[in-house]
This record gives structure tokens, sequence and C-alpha cells, in this order.
């Protein structure tokens, strides 16, 4: 049986590739970086960095990218073990804009359909999603089969053991419409502990944007911690003890992309140490913060040194 990993993720993987001149437009850059990419991929890399065990289920190509992706985990301290191969399918990559501060458009080349899109329940090893002490998946999952099926199969294995955090991460162009994301995302939910998102992505799962009303929609559904990112009003955590609300911390932003991502593997860390939710949503906070002074998302998942410093040494 595998188990005792603090975390294993499951979701989107690729190549991100991010520009070297900033305030163009894509047909005018010139040169591009190139770095490891996906929610599930990037929060497991972020948790890493504070010492944590971690796996990220999901699936690549059969291609250079995609041996590039798995030694970019290997490197970052993610076990690949649960990554495995669509061998007609090739590795996604991203390319995106950047304006700061805060106009970074994304685009998605994930056609015919991604390989972590096709993972199917058979794949899974449901030990090693009972056994992490972290379970994390996303809504984006759900968006195509097998992996909704897989992802649903991943979350009902857990039974609401221990922390499983469904990151509602809703990008528009995966689905048909915000209604049938709202519709799989509820199902979702049913096995949650943990729900995070954005206004946007909070209104995708309850039709609520009102932030406390989406936090109260999703604890009536069975959520223990209800995560609301609030962009420039900070964030807002609802749990059994009360309401935390804690401003953003300030940044000169770079590159808004994968600032989510570090929240999210600050996040765990904060679940894993045992922390208060003010203590977690400060860290996290302050993660975030890091990334988004930077160009890259994996390369610039913070230690817990980096984010303290920019917590002024004190949570």
């Amino acid at each position: 049986m595998t188990t005792g990993f603090d975390l294993v993720t499951m979701g989107r993987i690729g190549v991100d590739l991010y520009p070297l001149q900033t305030g163009v437009g894509l047909e005018d850059v010139a040169s591009f970086g190139k770095y490891l990419g996906g929610s599930a991929a990037n929060v497991a890399v972020a948790a890493a960095r504070y010492g944590r065990s971690c796996a990220v289920i999901t699936k690549t190509g059969d291609d250079p990218f995609g041996r590039f992706l798995r030694r970019a985990l290997a490197g970052y301290g993610v076990d690949d073990r649960f990554v495995g191969t669509s061998p007609h399918l090739p590795t996604p990559v991203t390319f995106c804009e950047v304006f700061p501060p805060d106009e970074f458009p994304l685009y998605f080349y994930r056609f015919p359909k991604a390989p972590d899109l096709d993972l199917s329940p058979g794949e899974l090893d449901l030990d090693a999603i009972r056994g992490a002490k972290v379970f994390w998946a996303t809504v984006t999952g759900l968006s195509q089969e097998p992996s909704r099926s897989a992802t649903l199969a991943a979350l009902e294995a857990r039974g609401r053991e221990g922390h499983t955090v469904l990151d509602l991460d809703y990008r528009p162009m995966f689905w048909e419409s915000r209604e049938q994301a709202r519709e799989w995302a509820g199902k979702a939910l049913d096995y949650a502990t943990v729900a995070v998102g954005n206004l946007d992505e909070c209104d995708t799962a309850v039709a609520l944007r009102e932030p406390r009303d989406a936090a109260k929609a999703l604890r009536d559904k069975g959520i223990s911690l209800a995560v609301v990112k609030q962009g420039p009003k900070g964030v807002l955590a609802v749990d059994d003890t009360g309401e935390v609300e804690v401003p953003p911390v300030p940044v000169e932003v770079v590159n808004g992309l994968g600032a989510g991502d570090a929240f999210g593997g600050a996040l765990v860390h904060g679940l894993l140490a045992g922390w208060d939710v003010e203590r977690i949503m400060r860290f996290a906070n302050a993660a975030g913060a890091h990334v988004a002074g930077e160009l890259a998302c994996s390369d610039a998942m913070p230690t817990e040194e980096q984010v303290l410093r920019r917590l002024g040494g004190t949570e």
C-alpha cells in the first residue's frame, strides 16, 4: 500500500511559455522562458518548498515536453510515480502575455484533449489518495470524461477524512457553460472539507458572488473551511471557530499568474502544521504576493524563510 504523502494533488500539468518581454502582445514577443505549469503541479511544487512530501496524479504526452515536466517535478522534490502517459495526446502548452500590474491573458493549447483530462478511475492509486494527509483536487478535473469520473472517485475514496481540498479553479474555456461547471462542482463539494476560490469561482460553485454569502453557502454544503479570495480586499476564511478576513500583502506585480497556486501550497503547509486560520491566511497571502512579484510560477515558489521575510519576520 502506498501511503504517507503529506500532499497528493490531482489535475492539470503542462508547459508554461512566458514571454521575456513585458508589455507587448505575443505577436511581438521575441523569446520565452519555459517552466513547469498547471495548477495541481504548481500547488505540489509550492508545498514541497516547505519540506512537505508531495506527489501529483496527472498525465503528460509521450513527447519531449512530457519528459521535461517529469524531470522538472523531480527537480522540485515532487514524486512523479503517479504521472501517467497518454501516447496519442500532446503535452499541453500555455502561453501568456504580461501586462503588469493586472492583465495577464492566457492562451491554452490543450487540443484535441489534454492528457491530464485522460485520467480514468482504474488508473488511480486509491490507497495513496486515502493515505495522504491532504488531498487536493480541482474543478477543472471535472470538465471532461474520463477525468470527471476519476476525480469524483478519488474524492469519494477520501470519505471526508483528513483535509480534502477542492480548488474551485474555474476556467470558462474548459466548459460548455458556467451552469455545467456549477452542476459538477456541486457534486464534488459533497466530498470536500476545504474549498478555495476567488469571487468568480465561488459564483460558479454556489451561484453567489458576495463573499460572506458565498462562504456560508460553501459551509452549508458541509465544507469545514471556506476560503474566498477577494483580490485587493484580501481573503475571507470561515470555519467552525468563526470568520477571519486578512488584507493583501503589498507587492509590485510582475506576473499575477501562479500567485493562487503559491497561496494553495502555503495553505496546505499551514493545515499540516496545525496553525490557526488567521495565521494560515496571512502566510498564504504573503506566499502569493512573493510569486506575483516574479515572472515564473513554479520556479518562484518561496521557502518558509522567504515568506516570513515578506511578513517582516512575524506571522
